[in-house]
């Protein structure tokens, strides 16, 4: 329930703080179990709370969170408040605004004030509601399989405690994610001075180990880089996805396409290239890109330090000279070289997390001699931080299987489903006679361990947390569903002896950041802002030592398994996510799976196709794939992602894709040579949201060069001949009050989707399963096309995000029979559910094909915690009816009525639609048309700005700005 405090005149009013009583108490949590309590009766009782808060006689403490800049009055029901927390993964954190809507968080955003976001979000954050109220996650406490309690769970750590404290610790193992967190931190070290002969290890399936073993390789400081794209005028990917897989800060794609925007033909862009096996968002983003396989990535950078030695670059190479081999390009690598030797101190070398660290330390020393280090890359130490260490994690390995481990405690994590093969750590939980595993779900690991402990989710928990750098809070936005212990809850058991609740525990740390008078003060503006400003840690100069390294020679021939984190799933962790799972991916538009990716000639020298089931056997392990043809790709190399096949997931991710975790080693995390594959005779389909993936010479994604831009700058607009045009219909001229449109510049979009999921959030747009997809029945509103350009082998790659396009000529309208789609006063296209009765006639008519159609009642059985994730300003479609984006018209409503009560126009910027919100590059840009000085309308007069399918006569409202490659003369267009 919500326990809603008196608001105090004079006083900043909060909405409540939840989650401050003792964790282990059963009084002070409502269990909201499926089915026995009902969305309505939910509010009913929380204003029954409201009524009775000055009764309640057993009630924990009030504790407050604070909301973000404005302090709302007293709560009102239907407003939305804003409340600044953090997202944690891993040793990183997403900084978040959280929508809050009568006590229940239902939108995530990027916290646009905090370093570590600028603007916009990714998949994760969007996401992050849906986890918090899925039904599967876990209830209760569980003891070898069997209900059990917090409380029999404390009485049992008590009783451990005397023989622990004895003996040092002796026998007692920790295995748990990595951190950055201020009161982790803080009781990490407690819990260590307390038992100084305990282990503990931290272990990340996808982690950057190699990043800080590579630094720590170079300078022998254990350093952390932060990278500045926006100060970059020239940028080497190696193999290095930072616009998606490899990105630490979502700031980081914001800075590097603020250096993308181009406004006039005499602009500057950056330039970026891509040396890689697979095809990432960041290979799709690049002026010039080469396939290559992964292993052969550190020698191309041992071949560029050798260029740039003979261009005069104080560049030190050690051991002996390493061939590039054949797969080099001398062109590419020349042009390349003399790029980086002309822009010194405004160029970036990055490597990416699957390159080993001899990469890692050549990228530091390359941009050493560049003059980069200070300037677009910067050093510093992983304060209060536990970094993954797999080395420790083989050592525990050795612990299990000697009988030397007594008691394991594992915080989080899922490592019998992803720890490496060869550990086969089941058989190793086995042998310990007391295993506790904390985990949101009753997932492999939990259903082997002695003790399951149901963690609370970070928006129903307290905690802290460094993203990007400076420190935060986090705070809960409700009261925890079902209960649930956090991370800092269980830790200060262990580390201090003593049940706390988390808000005490995170405080208690706090006291110590916030040192002197006026502590709740400042306590107050750091849970408003959601970090502490000038906390983060100072850059550090790394100093070199030695020689360029060797790289680690690799087979040649043979098949080599690329293992990658996956876009939507990551290591598995989101697997129970339906909005994830339904989400394409970016670069092949699969959903619901993963595959076996393999580039045209290998599927060719193979005798594979797309849907072909293979085994892929490495050493002695085998799985069972399906093969896809991937243009793009490195020859030679089969890619794997990772996070599928979940045996214990939940009811959405259970058995969904396939597992390749079990062909995965310690020696071969990210690359594994050797790798062989036979057919197996049998066919698999998949659910695939965009088939044609080139577009048969028709210029719907249009592009060019910088210096086509200077030499024509209407080249987008010259690309389609539009003839005279007449319509048959009665026009309207659309010249007064707000008129509503979009522009989208394909110079700064991605691919990253997160348009997609916040469409999804904010529309309560329901998924349908891998069936309906596979028949074309996805419901998403916008859709992300891409597009393949130039040859199959060395193919360029480009992204166009498509809503509805608001015609004011809309092909739609003139089909419907029942005046269902309609146009209003503000220029938008609309539907009007009650009169729909499903022809479909406006979806066979409408030339973008951005109309869903319910086939089915998808949210009837929707679970009564899922429902609590809906937007209520947005109506819930039933079964029969067509729907389609609206601009966010919600959005639009609201935005309106406050400025009515303002007595003031609506502002250019005041709101803008979800997609725009929380795009982390700025492309989709929303606004009225008729205001000259408004971003949109300054988009749709730049030479840049076209309408798709224009020469249909329809006048779309959203239109894109072209897409533009900054090449190298030395290459080409092509290179």
């Amino acid at each position: 329930m919500f326990h809603l405090p008196p608001m105090n005149d004079g006083k900043p009013p909060f909405t409540p703080r939840h989650g401050a009583a003792p964790w282990w108490d059963p009084r002070c949590y409502l269990e909201l179990a499926e089915g026995h309590v009902s969305r309505r009766d939910f509010l009913k009782l929380a204003g029954a709370s409201m009524a009775l808060a000055g009764t309640a006689g057993c009630r924990r403490p009030v504790e407050k969170i604070v909301p973000y800049l404005s302090q709302p009055e007293p709560l009102v029901l239907g407003d939305s408040y804003y409340y600044a927390t953090a997202m944690p993964l891993g040793h990183h954190a997403y900084p978040l605004l959280v929508e809050n809507r009568e006590g229940r968080p239902i939108k995530a955003e990027g916290n646009a004030r905090h370093p570590a976001v600028v603007q916009g979000s990714n998949v994760y954050m969007q996401a992050s509601v849906l986890t918090l109220y899925d039904p599967d996650r876990s209830r209760q406490v569980y003891r070898e399989g069997a209900a059990s309690s917090a409380t029999a769970f404390v009485e049992f750590w008590r009783g451990l405690e005397p023989d622990l404290a004895a003996g040092g610790g002796a026998g007692l193992g920790v295995l748990s994610e990595s951190f950055s967190s201020p009161t982790l931190y803080r009781l990490w070290q407690e819990f260590l001075r307390r038992y100084p002969q305990a282990v503990w290890v931290t272990y990340e399936p996808v982690s950057d180990e190699n990043v800080y073993r590579g630094v720590e390789m170079a300078s022998g400081q254990v350093l952390l880089p932060a990278l500045h794209f926006g100060q970059a005028d020239v940028i080497l990917a190696l193999d290095c996805d930072f616009l998606d897989l490899d990105g630490e800060r979502v700031a980081e794609a914001a800075g590097f396409a603020a250096r993308r925007a181009v406004a006039a033909p005499q602009d500057a862009m950056n330039r970026l290239y891509s040396v890689e096996p697979v095809y990432s968002l960041t290979g799709a983003m690049a002026d010039h890109r080469l396939a290559m396989p992964g292993r052969r990535v550190g020698f191309f950078a041992r071949a560029l330090a050798r260029e740039l030695a003979l261009r005069g670059l104080p560049v030190t190479l050690s051991g002996a000279p390493q061939e590039p081999g054949p797969e080099i390009e001398a062109r590419f690598l020349k042009a390349v070289a003399e790029d980086l030797a002309a822009h010194q101190g405004r160029s970036l070398v990055v490597a990416g997390r699957r390159q080993p660290p001899e990469v890692h330390a050549l990228a530091l020393m390359l941009n050493q001699a560049l003059g980069n280090v200070g300037a677009t890359v910067t050093y510093h130490e992983p304060r209060d931080t536990v970094l993954p260490d797999l080395r420790a994690l083989m050592e525990l390995s050795g612990r299990l299987d000697a009988g030397q481990v007594q008691t394991l405690v594992i915080l989080g994590g899922n490592p019998v489903y992803d720890a490496p093969a060869e550990m086969q750590f089941a058989a190793a939980l086995a042998r310990v006679p007391q295993s506790i595993h904390l985990s949101l779900y009753r997932d492999e690991t939990s259903r082997l361990c002695t003790w399951h402990i149901h963690q609370a989710h970070f928006l129903e928990a307290w905690g802290d947390a460094r993203a990007g750098g400076p420190a935060g809070v986090i705070q809960p936005m409700m009261d925890p569903l079902f209960g649930g212990i956090s991370p800092v809850e269980l830790l200060n058991l262990m580390a201090a002896g003593s049940v706390q609740a988390g808000y005490d525990v995170v405080q208690a740390t706090w006291r110590d950041l916030l040192p002197g008078e006026n502590f709740e003060a400042r306590w107050l503006e750091v849970l408003s802002a959601g970090f502490l400003e000038g906390s983060e840690p100072p850059p550090v100069q790394p100093v070199i030592q030695g020689g360029i390294p060797e790289i680690p020679a690799a087979p040649a021939d043979g098949l080599e398994a690329v293992f990658t984190a996956d876009h939507s799933l990551w290591d598995g962790r989101f697997a129970n996510n339906a909005w994830l799972q339904e989400l394409p991916d970016p670069v092949t538009k699969i959903t619901w799976d993963n595959t076996a990716s393999v580039s045209p000639r290998t599927a060719g020298e193979l005798g594979v196709e797309s849907g072909d089931l293979v085994r892929l056997r490495l050493q002695d392990r085998e799985i069972i794939a399906p093969v896809w043809v991937q243009p793009g790709l490195a020859d030679g190399t089969v890619v794997l992602p990772l996070g599928y096949g979940r045996q214990a997931a939940g009811s959405v991710g259970t058995e969904v894709g396939f597992d390749a975790y079990p062909l995965r080693t310690s020696q071969a995390r990210w690359y594994a040579p050797g790798l062989t594959l036979e057919q197996t005779g049998r066919e698999f389909w998949f659910g695939i949201t965009q088939e044609q993936r080139t577009q048969v010479d028709r210029p719907l994604l249009r592009q060019g060069t910088l210096d086509l831009y200077r030499r024509h700058p209407d080249f987008a607009r010259e690309m389609v001949e539009v003839p005279p045009l007449q319509s048959l219909w009665d026009e309207h001229a659309y010249a007064e009050g707000q008129q509503w449109g979009m522009a989208i510049d394909l110079n700064l979009c991605t691919g990253c989707e997160a348009c997609v999921l916040a469409c999804v959030a904010e529309n309560n747009i329901p998924m349908v399963g891998k069936d309906s997809v596979h028949r074309g029945r996805d419901m998403f509103w916008l859709r992300v096309d891409g597009y393949y350009l130039g040859d199959e082998d060395h193919p360029q790659l480009a992204f166009q995000p498509v809503p509805c396009m608001h015609c004011e000529m809309a092909p739609c309208e003139q089909v419907c029979p029942v005046a269902a789609t309609v146009h209003d006063y503000q220029g938008l296209n609309l539907m009007v559910y009650n009169r729909c009765v499903g022809t479909r006639y406006c979806s066979n008519n409408c030339p973008y094909k951005v109309r869903r159609f319910n086939f089915f009642h998808y949210t009837a059985d929707y679970p009564e915690t899922i429902k609590m994730v809906m937007n209520p300003e947005v109506s819930v479609r039933s079964r029969g009816v067509m729907e389609k984006c609206t601009y966010c018209l919600q959005r639009i409503m609201s935005a309106r009525h406050e400025a009515r009560l303002a007595g003031q126009p609506i502002r250019d910027g005041q709101f803008t639609t979800a997609c725009a919100q929380a795009c982390p590059t700025g492309a989709i840009v929303f606004g009225d048309l008729l205001d000259p000085g408004s971003r949109v309308r300054a988009l749709k007069e730049q030479s840049r700005n076209y309408a798709m399918l224009i020469e249909f006569n329809t006048r779309p409202r959203t239109s894109y700005l072209a897409r533009l490659r900054n090449s190298n003369p030395a290459l080409g267009e092509e290179g």
